[in-house]
Protein backbone atom coordinates (compact mmCIF):
# COMPACT_ATOMS: atom_id res chain seq x y z
CA UNK A 1 0.00 0.00 0.00
CA UNK A 2 1.41 3.40 -0.98
CA UNK A 3 1.82 6.33 1.43
CA UNK A 4 -0.94 8.12 -0.51
CA UNK A 5 -3.39 5.30 0.21
CA UNK A 6 -2.32 5.15 3.85
CA UNK A 7 -2.98 8.88 4.25
CA UNK A 8 -6.35 8.74 2.46
CA UNK A 9 -7.46 5.76 4.54
CA UNK A 10 -6.59 7.25 7.91
CA UNK A 11 -9.26 7.88 10.45
CA UNK A 12 -9.23 10.56 13.09
CA UNK A 13 -11.42 8.64 15.52
CA UNK A 14 -9.68 8.25 18.87
CA UNK A 15 -10.11 4.89 20.56
CA UNK A 16 -10.34 4.49 24.30
CA UNK A 17 -7.25 2.23 24.37
CA UNK A 18 -4.88 4.99 23.21
CA UNK A 19 -3.13 7.02 25.88
CA UNK A 20 -3.75 10.74 26.03
CA UNK A 21 -1.13 13.01 24.49
CA UNK A 22 -0.69 16.39 26.17
CA UNK A 23 -2.01 19.25 24.07
CA UNK A 24 0.05 22.09 22.63
CA UNK A 25 -1.01 25.73 22.38
CA UNK A 26 -1.48 27.24 18.95
CA UNK A 27 1.49 29.55 19.49
CA UNK A 28 3.90 26.64 20.07
CA UNK A 29 4.17 25.87 16.35
CA UNK A 30 3.07 29.11 14.67
CA UNK A 31 5.70 30.34 12.21
CA UNK A 32 6.45 32.86 9.48
CA UNK A 33 8.54 32.14 6.39
CA UNK A 34 9.80 35.21 4.48
CA UNK A 35 11.26 35.28 0.99
CA UNK A 36 12.18 38.00 -1.55
CA UNK A 37 10.74 37.31 -4.98
CA UNK A 38 13.18 37.50 -7.92
CA UNK A 39 13.00 37.21 -11.71
CA UNK A 40 13.49 33.44 -11.32
CA UNK A 41 10.02 33.29 -9.70
CA UNK A 42 8.04 34.92 -12.53
CA UNK A 43 5.45 33.56 -14.92
CA UNK A 44 4.81 34.66 -18.53
CA UNK A 45 2.92 37.74 -17.30
CA UNK A 46 5.92 38.99 -15.33
CA UNK A 47 4.35 38.42 -11.92
CA UNK A 48 5.30 35.70 -9.45
CA UNK A 49 4.14 32.25 -10.54
CA UNK A 50 1.32 30.82 -8.40
CA UNK A 51 3.25 27.56 -8.06
CA UNK A 52 6.11 29.43 -6.36
CA UNK A 53 3.65 30.83 -3.82
CA UNK A 54 2.09 27.39 -3.35
CA UNK A 55 5.50 25.87 -2.61
CA UNK A 56 6.18 28.54 0.01
CA UNK A 57 2.75 27.84 1.51
CA UNK A 58 3.47 24.10 1.64
CA UNK A 59 6.94 24.70 3.12
CA UNK A 60 5.62 26.93 5.91
CA UNK A 61 2.67 24.63 6.63
CA UNK A 62 4.98 21.61 6.70
CA UNK A 63 7.25 23.29 9.23
CA UNK A 64 4.26 24.07 11.45
CA UNK A 65 2.87 20.53 11.13
CA UNK A 66 6.26 19.02 11.98
CA UNK A 67 6.71 21.32 14.96
CA UNK A 68 3.24 20.62 16.30
CA UNK A 69 3.40 16.86 15.80
CA UNK A 70 6.99 16.56 16.98
CA UNK A 71 8.22 14.78 13.87
CA UNK A 72 7.61 14.17 10.18
CA UNK A 73 4.29 15.14 8.64
CA UNK A 74 3.22 14.81 5.01
CA UNK A 75 0.85 16.95 2.98
CA UNK A 76 -2.44 15.07 2.59
CA UNK A 77 -4.37 17.85 0.85
CA UNK A 78 -4.37 21.53 0.02
CA UNK A 79 -7.66 23.26 -0.41
CA UNK A 80 -9.12 26.69 -0.66
CA UNK A 81 -5.90 28.15 -2.06
CA UNK A 82 -6.90 31.69 -2.91
CA UNK A 83 -4.76 34.20 -4.80
CA UNK A 84 -6.08 37.64 -3.85
CA UNK A 85 -3.49 39.97 -5.43
CA UNK A 86 -0.55 39.45 -7.79
CA UNK A 87 2.93 39.26 -6.28
CA UNK A 88 5.71 41.13 -8.08
CA UNK A 89 9.43 40.80 -8.41
CA UNK A 90 10.99 42.64 -5.49
CA UNK A 91 8.14 41.85 -3.11
CA UNK A 92 9.07 40.51 0.30
CA UNK A 93 6.57 37.68 0.85
CA UNK A 94 5.67 36.57 4.38
CA UNK A 95 3.92 33.21 4.74
CA UNK A 96 2.28 32.90 8.16
CA UNK A 97 1.06 29.47 9.25
CA UNK A 98 -0.52 27.86 12.29
CA UNK A 99 -2.32 24.66 13.27
CA UNK A 100 -6.06 25.34 13.33
CA UNK A 101 -7.37 21.89 14.23
CA UNK A 102 -6.10 18.43 15.08
CA UNK A 103 -7.58 14.98 14.78
CA UNK A 104 -6.03 11.71 15.83
CA UNK A 105 -3.24 11.64 13.21
CA UNK A 106 -3.96 14.67 11.07
CA UNK A 107 -4.03 18.44 11.45
CA UNK A 108 -5.29 21.38 9.46
CA UNK A 109 -2.82 24.21 8.97
CA UNK A 110 -4.10 27.64 7.98
CA UNK A 111 -1.79 29.88 5.96
CA UNK A 112 -1.92 33.60 5.14
CA UNK A 113 0.37 35.07 2.49
CA UNK A 114 1.37 38.73 2.79
CA UNK A 115 3.53 40.83 0.47
CA UNK A 116 5.29 44.15 0.81
CA UNK A 117 7.81 46.01 -1.33
CA UNK A 118 11.32 45.20 -0.18
CA UNK A 119 12.36 48.88 -0.16
CA UNK A 120 9.21 50.51 1.26
CA UNK A 121 7.84 50.77 4.78
CA UNK A 122 4.15 50.45 3.86
CA UNK A 123 2.28 47.68 5.70
CA UNK A 124 2.08 44.30 3.99
CA UNK A 125 -0.99 43.37 1.92
CA UNK A 126 -2.66 39.97 2.12
CA UNK A 127 -2.16 38.33 -1.28
CA UNK A 128 -3.27 34.78 -0.60
CA UNK A 129 -4.51 32.14 1.81
CA UNK A 130 -4.82 28.37 1.97
CA UNK A 131 -5.76 25.45 4.17
CA UNK A 132 -3.69 22.28 4.16
CA UNK A 133 -4.20 18.94 5.87
CA UNK A 134 -1.09 17.15 7.09
CA UNK A 135 -0.75 13.61 8.37
CA UNK A 136 1.88 12.84 10.97
CA UNK A 137 3.92 9.77 10.06
CA UNK A 138 6.57 7.65 11.74
CA UNK A 139 9.87 6.48 10.24
CA UNK A 140 8.03 3.73 8.32
CA UNK A 141 5.51 6.18 6.85
CA UNK A 142 2.69 4.91 9.08
CA UNK A 143 0.27 7.36 10.71
CA UNK A 144 1.09 8.41 14.26
CA UNK A 145 -0.83 10.35 16.90
CA UNK A 146 -0.60 14.14 17.13
CA UNK A 147 -1.08 16.28 20.22
CA UNK A 148 -4.38 18.13 20.39
CA UNK A 149 -4.11 21.83 19.53
CA UNK A 150 -5.16 24.18 22.33
CA UNK A 151 -6.57 27.41 20.91
CA UNK A 152 -5.44 30.40 22.95
CA UNK A 153 -7.43 33.34 21.60
CA UNK A 154 -10.95 33.97 20.32
CA UNK A 155 -9.46 34.08 16.81
CA UNK A 156 -7.81 30.67 17.38
CA UNK A 157 -11.12 29.23 18.65
CA UNK A 158 -12.95 30.62 15.58
CA UNK A 159 -10.31 29.10 13.27
CA UNK A 160 -10.68 25.74 15.03
CA UNK A 161 -14.47 25.79 14.58
CA UNK A 162 -14.14 26.76 10.92
CA UNK A 163 -11.58 23.96 10.41
CA UNK A 164 -14.08 21.43 11.79
CA UNK A 165 -16.64 22.65 9.25
CA UNK A 166 -14.09 22.31 6.43
CA UNK A 167 -13.24 18.78 7.62
CA UNK A 168 -16.91 17.80 7.58
CA UNK A 169 -17.23 19.14 4.03
CA UNK A 170 -14.04 17.38 2.86
CA UNK A 171 -15.28 14.03 4.23
CA UNK A 172 -18.78 14.49 2.75
CA UNK A 173 -17.32 15.43 -0.65
CA UNK A 174 -14.99 12.40 -0.61
CA UNK A 175 -17.87 10.09 0.36
CA UNK A 176 -20.19 11.52 -2.35
CA UNK A 177 -17.53 11.11 -5.04
CA UNK A 178 -16.77 7.54 -3.96
CA UNK A 179 -20.50 6.66 -4.00
CA UNK A 180 -20.94 8.19 -7.47
CA UNK A 181 -17.97 6.24 -8.84
CA UNK A 182 -19.27 3.01 -7.31
CA UNK A 183 -22.72 3.65 -8.81
CA UNK A 184 -21.25 4.35 -12.26
CA UNK A 185 -19.09 1.23 -12.04
CA UNK A 186 -22.15 -0.87 -11.08
CA UNK A 187 -23.96 0.57 -14.15
CA UNK A 188 -21.06 -0.52 -16.37
CA UNK A 189 -19.45 2.87 -16.99
CA UNK A 190 -15.68 2.98 -17.17
CA UNK A 191 -13.86 6.11 -16.06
Amino acid sequence: MSLRHKVEGMTDQVTDTEPDIPGKPTSASRTTLSHIMTHNDTNLLGTVHGGVIMKLVDDAAGAVAGRHSGGPAVTASMDEMAFLEPVRVGDLVHVKAQVNWTGRTSMEVGVRVLAERWNESAPPTQVGSAYLVFAAVDADGKPRRVPPVMPETDRDRRRCQEAQIRRTHRLARRRAIRELREKRAAEGFED
